[in-house]
């Protein structure tokens, strides 16, 4: 079983940062794309980051220039730099991977979500 825990959420005061941390654990042997979403109150899971195997970076109009999505590779780990942060940011921030396990194919796994609060 594969297992996606997210840390690093919180509240933080508009113009601030956070640093959001999810690892992969479990029976693993390759993890492909990884990425983060978000979904506020009332409003639909949107996409904010996601980043290739081999590091390409895709990016929500909304946060270019202020978020940073990477990963390390060896520690199964992708993080959320972000930066500048804005009220309208205010959200469950997901990680989601595209890995594969011992099931024959890659599958998309989901963490449980942190809460990210901005306000003063």
């Amino acid at each position: 079983q594969v297992q996606l825990v997210e840390s690093g959420g919180g509240l933080v005061q508009p113009g601030g940062f956070l640093r959001l941390s999810c690892v992969a654990s479990g029976s693993i042997f390759s993890i492909y794309a990884m990425g983060w979403y978000r979904q506020a109150p009332g409003k639909q899971r949107e996409l904010v980051a996601t980043i290739g195997s081999g590091g390409s970076t895709n990016y929500a109009d909304s946060v270019k220039g202020r978020f940073t999505i990477s990963r390390d590779n060896a520690k199964n780990t992708v993080y959320l730099q972000m930066n500048s942060l804005k009220p309208e940011d205010t959200a469950v921030y997901y990680c989601n991977g595209l890995i594969l396990g011992v099931a024959p194919s890659p599958e998309y796994y989901w963490g449980q979500g942190t809460q990210v609060t901005v306000s003063s």
